[in-house]
């Protein structure tokens, strides 16, 4: 059963959780579960998905009643005309804002992408960031003295693989939980010490014009369980106010 966010009879939200798939992918074909077919038989008729959350990452996500709605939304997005907001935890302290405007080159999966023209250029991508919280853990991790932290907004105006999760390598900041470009050794310690075992990325909002009504729609969704609780965790850590 998915956390329906918001319902009309066009368009349908829901609160993805991490670790579910959105639709059936030759990645992962044991794989039984996925946002799709879920929705679809938790409210009896066909969606369509207007985007994308890679598997590790929660949130708002974004489905259609029909095919060519689902087009519209995906135009919107391609415009640059929806408005994505996100909210990660990092390793190392950001300071005040900024823009993280670095082309991605496209990271190919042999199996998903085996039917994609191969070399292409890297593509355009620009992120903003916002720091909202710090934190700092008085236990060595790697070659740091402490464990620092800092909870950051992200607003990606392009939506490439990987982007936030990669632009925020790009920074130095890497998003805990994360196993691809992430810091195996600050994963491992939130694993041993907060039992965290997800990405800490989650899609808290998305705006957009709905494609029947021309009203502006906002939809916001909560950070996933675990990253509340390993949130809580560190707020005895907070030294936000100090820095």
């Amino acid at each position: 059963m998915l956390d329906i966010l918001y319902q009309d009879e066009f368009i349908v939200a829901v609160n993805k959780p991490p670790g579910l798939l959105v639709h059936r992918s030759p990645i992962d074909k044991h794989e039984t579960q996925f946002a799709v077919q879920t929705l679809r038989d938790q409210i009896g008729q066909h969606v369509f998905p207007a985007h994308r959350l890679d598997r590790p990452t929660s949130g708002v996500l974004l489905f259609s009643t029909s095919g060519a709605l689902a087009a519209e939304l995906g135009k919107q997005m391609m415009e640059k005309a929806v408005v994505k907001e996100y909210h990660a935890l990092v390793r190392g302290f950001v300071h005040g804002t900024g823009i993280v405007d670095y082309a991605l080159k496209y990271r190919y999966d042999k199996i998903a992408d085996k039917h994609k023209r191969p070399q292409q250029p890297p593509q355009p991508a620009t992120t903003m960031y916002s720091v909202m919280k710090r934190f700092e853990i008085p236990v060595p991790v790697g070659k740091y003295q402490s464990a620092r932290y800092s909870l950051v907004k992200l607003n990606p105006s392009t939506g490439r693989k990987h982007q936030l999760r990669r632009h925020m390598v790009h920074l130095r900041h890497p998003i805990l939980g994360d196993t691809t470009h992430g810091d195996g050794k600050q994963n491992k310690f939130l694993r041993e010490h907060f039992g965290f075992t997800n990405l800490a990325l989650t899609c808290t909002k998305m705006g957009f014009l709905h494609p029947v009504s021309n009203n502006w729609v906002e939809i916001s969704a909560p950070f996933h369980a675990e990253m509340q609780r390993l949130l809580s965790a560190l707020n005895d850590f907070d030294v936000t106010a100090s820095q």
